[in-house]
C-alpha cells in the first residue's frame, strides 16, 4: 500500500506539470488549430490528474461518507475532462488535416 501511495503521488505530479506545460503551449500559441490541440491535451492530462487523485484520496485514508463523495466527484469530473478533451483532439485533428 505504501508503494501505491508513492506511485499515485508521483503521477499526480507528473500529470500536473504536463498539464500545466499544455496550458501556457494553449495560451501561447497564435494558431487556434494547435492552441485547441493543446487546450484538448490540457483536459485530457487534467482528467488524469483528477483520477489519480480522486484514487490517491480513496485509498489513502479511512472512508467516511465526506471523503468518499469527494473522490467519487473528482473521478467523475477526471473521466468527464478525459472524454471532452478526447472529442475536442479528435474535432482539432480533423480540422488540422482539412486545412
Amino acid at each position: 500500500m505504501y508503494i501505491l501511495h508513492w506511485l499515485l503521488t508521483i503521477a499526480i505530479i507528473v500529470t500536473s506539470v504536463v498539464s500545466v506545460t499544455y496550458s501556457f503551449k494553449a495560451r501561447r500559441s497564435p494558431d487556434p488549430i494547435v492552441r485547441g490541440l493543446n487546450g484538448a491535451r490540457t483536459n485530457i492530462s487534467m482528467g488524469a490528474m483528477l483520477i489519480m487523485i480522486a484514487l490517491f484520496q480513496m485509498l489513502a485514508f479511512s472512508g467516511s461518507t465526506l471523503k468518499v463523495v469527494i473522490g467519487a466527484v473528482l473521478l467523475v469530473l477526471g473521466v468527464f475532462n478525459i472524454f471532452a478533451g478526447l472529442r475536442n483532439q479528435s474535432t482539432y485533428r480533423q480540422l488540422a488535416k482539412r486545412g
